[in-house]
């Protein structure tokens, strides 16, 4: 694993600001109330277990689900105040990297790529796709799989692929949902190493939603611990985890730490 150097972060500006924060489905209560910031070119590791409301949290972030309180300001919008375009407009500017890669399975690798700029581009001209297929595929270490299909990678592979083609329309804020899962811890590693190239080749602000704390350890700026709908802490990895709080304490000693 690269040695994790901290990176430049802007501290006077927030991308994201979010302040009493509550989402409900019917009885059930998934976050009780969040205050969260993600300051320029921070990488932010969410941590919990399965059924804290993790998943909830990132897709009101882009607009997938309203709160029913709370303002969440993404990159200065008020993103539960935008209408469909301006909704559309703002998730360009967000890269979602999501747990299974959600590549076509009946496209090649270049046309995955290829794809979203076709879309969100009109009038973009080959040679530009093509240069800019080319640059995230280097930046991802798999220019040499530009013309097979997802079905011939593997698990790791295809989550690089999954970055790449996020990183491809130069996202400001990304957002990793659970990035390691599933992977050796070989695979983890390189995944891991790649997070932190991207933030400091691209600039990007990240939150990386994970149970893995090998992951959070080595790619967050800051840990976020949360539990039942809230963050219990927020600070650096070892301020998190120098506690008396026995829910942290046994969270931190179910997981194995390199």
């Amino acid at each position: 694993m690269n040695d994790f150097k901290p990176h430049i972060i802007n501290k006077e500006r927030k991308v994201i600001s979010i302040s009493g924060l509550y989402k409900s489905f019917g009885e059930f209560d998934v976050l009780k109330g969040i205050d969260f910031s993600l300051f320029e070119g921070e990488n932010v590791a969410v941590l919990g277990k399965s059924g804290t409301g993790k998943s909830v949290f990132i897709k009101i972030i882009v607009g997938l689900l309203k709160p029913d309180e709370g303002e969440i300001m993404v990159l200065d919008k008020q993103v539960d105040k935008l209408n469909q375009k301006e909704l559309d407009e703002l998730r360009l500017r967000i890269g979602f990297s999501f747990q299974h890669s959600a590549l076509y399975d009946s496209m090649n690798i270049y046309q995955n790529l290829a794809f979203p700029l076709k879309m969100n581009k009109k009038g973009i001209k080959k040679a530009e796709i093509d240069a800019a297929v080319e640059d995230v595929l280097d930046a991802v270490g798999l220019i040499d799989k530009i013309k097979q299909m997802p079905s011939d990678l593997s698990g790791g592979q295809r989550k690089r692929i999954g970055i790449a083609r996020t990183l491809i329309l130069n996202p400001e804020i990304m957002l990793y949902d659970e990035p390691t899962s599933g992977l050796d811890p070989i695979t983890s590693e390189e995944i891991i190493d790649l997070i932190n190239e991207v933030q400091q080749k691209y600039n990007t602000s990240s939150i990386i939603i994970t149970h893995d704390l090998t992951c959070a350890k080595n790619t967050g700026n800051r840990i976020a611990m949360m539990f039942d709908g809230k963050f219990r802490k927020i600070g650096e990895f070892d301020e998190v985890f120098d506690t008396d709080d026995e829910e942290i304490k046994g969270f931190f000693n179910y997981n194995f730490i390199q």
